[in-house]
């Protein structure tokens, strides 16, 4: 089945993805929203509090919407997203997306030399694949989650049919146009203490119904009977009236109690599931169990945003606007910056040696360049290795070494960059590791003071520090404790327009690599295994191979076509 690459799907056409999508049409990006047409306010005739819109129906709000983005060459399907999962070889571009966006997917092949944090070229994540309801799949650069929540409403005979006309949740959108009426508060959660005291803004006569809560606490019951708030601890057995209007709350005792309104909170349930595959930081709140967002609504994937209720069950429409356009804007910024960090690569020399003072720049004069993702080769090697003690020798911002920590391995990071170091620690921490699982140290193997490691790493070690790479990797050996492992993974071979256009550039990998060995780009030699083996000199009968292979990688090049580079893999066992 063909794939079409869009620069955004978003997922849901409410409030919060037409937002965004109106955002990222105007920024020239090919979006593609995927509407179930089932919005959360859908039961409601009438929006308030929306500057611009007051009263407005919630669907003829989002018609307009829809329209609005059209213009600007938004696409828009019937349906549901069923999954997203990260690209994989086999889903790599082949069609081009609708007219519409003009900025080419400019993600470049290889990873710059200091990627030992890169999954993908240059530090920059894998695409995602959305699959469709309708069975289609969708390749995408970057994913807006704006699928909204289900309100799940006590059982209560009569109560779920009435929402959204007179059983409401939101005083702020409803309280004005049942003013001064009987008004209840049927509470669901402690939270629900809160909605009473509001309720009491818009009507002296309220009637909080209890027994979920149970008893309460006397200062509690004091708080609200002294602003005429009346508890009622009987459980609720039925809602009564005729059609859509209330006469009575039906006690389980018998009694009636006579009210116009009942205002409630439903339990939020996050439409999100369809992001499992992608195991996404949460937060738990008052209200349950909800995607862990920045300010712009970014996830813990970089791929990733999550606006409206789907992140935040309290958004009303405005916030939820709000924060889809700051979504839009900040997926579209995101992109630009991978876009010209892929195109850099290209006019960019592979030096033979950099200093330390050059690599403290690199990473303090950028925001960050860890794309959040292991490296490949680790993860799948580490994988079939029982967890010990590890050493991630130019670990950068620390992928590898937290992700061998989230995996029970206890992981030492090891940078000539204080500020990479840093960032390390804090993703470390980020995510709930302790500091005896994950520890990062600046400067070079000396500071390490003659300790040993079951596995030490080295990624993508082309341009080291003040000494020749061989010399580096012979001391990253001297590290591996008796019946541990050495992985050393390297560039092997490199797709046209990767590099300067130095001897050697102009080949694609494949076959005219396997057949000449080591390449050369900008004065860096890339060795084979068997090469990379007789080069490190190491003291014969002490280690065994494991490993010396080359392994394909799947990337796309800066004008969007897929490439093939290889990987030297050596993974080395010490007696």
């Amino acid at each position: 089945m063909q794939t079409i690459t869009y620069d955004v799907v978003i997922a849901g056409g409410g409030a919060a993805g037409l937002s965004a999508a109106l955002m990222l049409g105007r920024s020239r990006r090919s979006v593609l929203v995927v509407d179930s047409g089932s919005p959360r306010n859908r039961f409601a005739d009438h929006m308030h509090g929306v500057l611009g819109n007051e009263g407005l129906s919630p669907l003829d709000l989002l018609r307009k919407g829809r329209e609005e983005a059209a213009q600007y060459g938004v696409t828009f399907a019937p349906g549901q997203v069923t999954r997203v999962e990260e690209a994989h070889t086999d889903t790599a571009h082949t069609d081009a997306a609708p007219a519409g966006a003009e900025a080419a997917s400019a993600e470049a092949a290889a990873a710059a030399p200091d990627a030992a944090d890169a999954p993908a070229a240059d530090g920059i994540p894998p695409e995602l694949v959305v699959h469709l309801s309708d069975g289609r799949r969708i390749t995408t650069r970057a994913l807006v989650a704006a699928t909204g929540i289900s309100d799940e409403l006590p059982d209560i005979p009569g109560l779920a049919e009435r929402w959204g006309r007179t059983v409401l949740h939101c005083p702020y959108c409803h309280g004005w146009e049942v003013r001064d009426q009987r008004l209840g508060v049927l509470a669901t959660s402690p939270q629900s203490l809160h909605q009473a005291e509001m309720i009491r803004q818009w009507s002296p006569d309220v009637t909080v119904f209890s027994a979920e809560l149970g008893a309460l606490a006397p200062q509690t019951s004091h708080r609200l009977r002294s602003r005429g708030v009346v508890l009622e601890p009987s459980p609720v057995a039925e809602v009564r009236g005729e059609g859509e209007a209330i006469s009575a709350v039906v006690l389980a005792d018998g009694r009636e109690v006579a009210v116009d309104a009942i205002f409630t909170a439903g339990r939020p349930v996050p439409h999100d599931s369809y992001l499992a595959d992608l195991a996404l930081d949460r937060a738990e709140g008052p209200f349950g169990s909800f995607l862990s967002v920045d300010f712009s609504g970014r996830t813990s994937h970089p791929r990733v945003w999550a606006v409206g209720n789907v992140a935040n069950p309290m958004a009303n429409v405005p916030l939820s606007i709000g924060a889809g356009a700051m979504a839009g804007a900040a997926a579209n910024g995101v992109l630009i910056g991978w876009e010209f960090d892929a195109a850099s690569p290209a006019q960019t020399e592979w030096p033979e040696s950099t200093s330390a003072e050059d690599w403290e720049r690199r990473y303090a004069d950028s925001d960050g360049v860890w794309s959040g993702s292991p490296n490949r080769v680790l993860a799948d090697v580490a994988a079939g290795l029982e967890p010990g003690t590890a050493l991630d020798v130019g670990c950068g911002e620390g992928a590898d070494a937290v992700w061998l920590a989230s995996r029970g391995w206890r992981a030492t990071g090891l940078d000539v960059s204080a500020t990479a170091v840093e960032r390390a620690a804090r993703a470390a921490a980020d995510r709930g590791i302790a500091p005896e699982d994950a520890r990062f140290v600046a400067g070079d193997l000396d500071a390490l003071d003659g300790e040993s490691f079951d596995l030490v790493t080295v990624s993508f070690l082309h341009s080291p520090a003040g000494a020749p790479r061989e010399d580096v990797l012979r001391r990253a050996a001297d590290r591996v404790a008796s019946g541990g492992h050495l992985l050393v993974t390297s560039h092997f071979s490199m797709p046209t327009g990767v590099g300067d256009a130095g001897e050697g550039a102009e080949d694609a990998g494949g076959e005219h690599a396997a057949e000449h060995g080591a390449h050369n780009h900008g004065g860096q030699r890339f060795l084979a295994p068997d090469e990379e083996l007789e080069a490190l000199a190491l003291p014969t009968g002490e280690w065994t191979t494991v490993l010396a292979e080359l392994r394909p990688r799947e990337v796309t090049m800066p004008n969007g076509s897929p490439a093939t580079l290889e990987d030297s893999v050596l993974l080395l066992r010490r007696a």
